[in-house]
């Protein structure tokens, strides 16, 4: 029952849409503009032209005096950003580093060698991540 009612909506709507397509290209317009039914006098059209470059113009100076505003803002924020992601690298090291402490007898041969490896890995990893973005933070 639902899905009659879906297919009767949709094929309603694709009639109606078809028809006013039509009657558009019927009225010489294109199906990107709507047809209109009196022109714009062109005094009109000048002061709509130059309100738009106004507007245009001072949407830009807004745009670089908050630019310029926003600018130290900006570098201190990244800066605080790469020593945030910094320290969330480093927490898995700190998290690992006692459970890797405990199976590093049985690294070379033990039951845990592939464990260990394993584990070594990822702390390599976020040691790197985690060092370069405070390295990164300091160069900034």
């Amino acid at each position: 029952m639902k899905a009659q009612t879906i297919g009767r909506t949709l094929g309603i709507g694709l009639r109606v849409a078809g028809r006013l397509a039509s009657q558009r290209l019927a009225n010489g317009a294109t199906p990107a503009q709507p047809a209109r039914s009196a022109a714009i006098p062109p005094a009109v059209a000048a002061r709509a032209r130059t309100a738009q470059k106004t507007a245009s113009r001072a949407a830009s100076g807004i745009a670089r005096g908050a630019g310029g505003f926003l600018r130290p803002f900006r570098r201190v924020g990244h800066i605080l950003w790469l020593e945030v992601t910094g320290v969330f690298f480093l927490l898995p090291v700190l998290v690992f580093t006692p459970y890797l402490w405990r199976i590093r007898a049985g690294y070379a041969q033990g039951p845990d060698h592939r464990t260990f490896l394993l584990t070594a890995g990822i702390m390599v990893v976020f040691l790197y991540l985690g060092v370069s973005s405070f390295w990164r933070a300091r160069q900034r």
